[in-house]
């Protein structure tokens, strides 16, 4: 049976302890590269903006865009880093524009290998890596399998980047291991064709998420760590016979810890990027994550994302998530509405997404041009609204 209640009455408003955060409601900006860094990977100072503006409701939880872990990592253009002295420097501004409206900041962190763009590794001298040899869709050049002393490196990137992140104000990290990116490069039985500890079977694949998870709660705590996860995604080739073995494995593992990670973060069927952003042809549409939901059995928070509207998020809540502690991010909704949180809450209509410009490189254009509702700025007068243009605002 299907819950009919409006958002602003739902799960969706419900406070929930998250680690150590305590949120006011289950709406949660999760990472959007958007490529507004400059050229060294460097956040530009407007970027601190458009953190503070969408943490403008107290205690939402705000996850950065896919930052790279080291210099090797920064495979593409104007993506961030969080490694030199200047961009912890530029980040740390981030941190404080959204602690400064009182919520709550996790950096998402990741690797990228043969994500990359060839041609930029090749400029900049670097080899262009994979789990394996072989080559992505569409591109001729073929990646190097990663050696033993690279991959207990790429480790202790992860380690190094999110001990910067706690350094620089933090409340957590978010380790991207989804959507093809490294370490779905290791888990993907269709990229990862390594005959040594780090592939073959089931626990082989998941041994690098797995070890890099722990090593990064012994270094700042199982409270400040999530994991994100893909399942049923085929984006970048990074597909899966045994999806439900794969991660169950995973999941069970997750669980021997001593001490919960904050939060798990999986991507639903549907929110499969291929076919949101491409337009890819759909792949295991219908398909749920219960059986992740009914393993983990609320062992901490679960954040999902699949293209989700308010009506429907609220009815995810009431419904099909109603025994578990799961929130809701809101990805193009909250690029095209700093007050999301705020407009759903009182029931208004959201400003339309711009697609075309999603990725404009290093610019302000649909990125923070989108207004703000003149209702939120009535109630909050103080809120830091600086008009960029004459259509700048309600």
């Amino acid at each position: 049976m299907t819950t009919n209640i409006l958002p602003a009455q739902s799960r969706l408003f419900k406070p929930l302890k998250v680690g150590n955060m305590e949120l006011k409601h289950r709406i949660v900006l999760p990472p959007l590269t958007r490529n507004r860094n400059d050229d060294d990977h460097i956040p530009l100072p407007f970027m601190a903006k458009y953190y503070g503006d969408r943490a403008s409701v107290p205690g939402t939880l705000i996850i950065s865009e896919a930052t790279s872990v080291s210099h090797l990592e920064e495979g593409q253009y104007n993506i961030p880093g969080f490694v030199s002295d200047l961009q912890v420097e530029a980040w740390t501004k981030i941190i404080e524009a959204v602690h400064s409206k009182k919520s709550y900041y996790f950096q998402q962190i990741w690797g990228m290998v043969r994500a990359s763009f060839p041609e930029l590794m090749a400029k900049k001298g670097l080899r262009y890596r994979s789990s394996s040899a072989v080559a992505m869709k569409g591109r001729d050049t073929i990646p190097e399998a990663m050696t033993e002393d690279e991959i207990q490196e790429i480790i202790q990137s992860f380690v190094d980047t999110a001990k910067k992140v706690i350094g620089a104000g933090g409340d957590g990290v978010e380790i991207h291991s989804a959507h093809g990116y490294l370490l779905d490069q290791f888990l993907s039985d269709a990229v990862n064709l390594r005959t040594d500890g780090w592939g073959g079977s089931i626990q082989n694949r998941a041994r690098l998420v797995l070890e890099v998870v722990k090593a990064v709660v012994d270094a700042i705590g199982a409270d400040r760590v999530a994991l994100r996860l893909s399942p049923y995604a085929a984006f970048q080739g990074a597909e899966k016979e045994d999806i439900e073995g794969q991660y169950l494995y995973i999941i069970k593992e997750l669980k021997k810890m001593d001490t919960p990670l904050a939060y798990l973060s999986l991507v639903e069927a549907t929110g499969d990027p291929g076919a949101l952003v491409r337009g890819d042809k759909p792949v295991n549409q219908g398909k749920t994550l219960d059986f992740i939901l009914e393993e983990w059995s609320k062992w901490s928070p679960v954040i999902v994302a699949g293209g989700y509207l308010p009506d429907t998020a609220a009815q995810a809540l009431e419904d099909r998530y109603k025994d578990f502690d799961v929130l809701v991010a809101f990805g193009r909704y909250f690029l095209a509405n700093p007050d999301l949180v705020f407009r759903i809450q009182k029931g208004l209509e959201l400003n339309k997404y711009q697609r075309p410009t999603f990725y404009l490189n290093m610019s302000e254009e649909g990125y923070n041009d989108y207004p703000f509702s003149k209702e939120y700025l009535a109630a909050y007068p103080a809120a830091q609204a600086i008009k960029l243009g004459k259509n700048s605002y309600n």
